[in-house]
């Protein structure tokens, strides 16, 4: 089981910043579709997880972005999913900047 996240970061949207989470696992059988422009994040709710994601295009370093994981400006409640302490993070993902010092450079079209 996993928590899904997606995050507005295009510019100009009336609902930048703003997220939404779904839970998806082997029994819901849900997926979740996250167009450009959105930032994703998720937090295994179980020990033994395989997750695999799909992408419009090949991976791209020079593309490749991410925000703090507890940006107050997004404000996501990890509580609401049973996260009572720092997760365990990568450490580029430990070190990632706030939103509001990131280079994310989507635009609302």
């Amino acid at each position: 089981e996993i928590v899904d996240i997606a995050v507005d970061i295009r510019k100009g949207s009336p609902t930048f910043g703003q997220w939404t989470a779904v839970e998806l696992s082997a029994e819901n059988k849900r997926q979740f579709y996250l167009p450009k422009g959105f930032g994703h994040a998720f937090l295994t709710l179980t020990d033994d997880v395989e997750f695999c994601y799909k992408c419009d295009n090949l991976y791209s370093k020079e593309h490749d972005r991410n925000i703090r994981w507890n940006d107050p400006q997004i404000g996501i409640d990890w509580s609401l999913f049973g996260l009572q302490e720092k997760p365990c993070l990568s450490e580029k993902d430990a070190n990632a900047p706030f939103l509001f010092e990131s280079d994310c450079n989507f635009v609302l079209d």
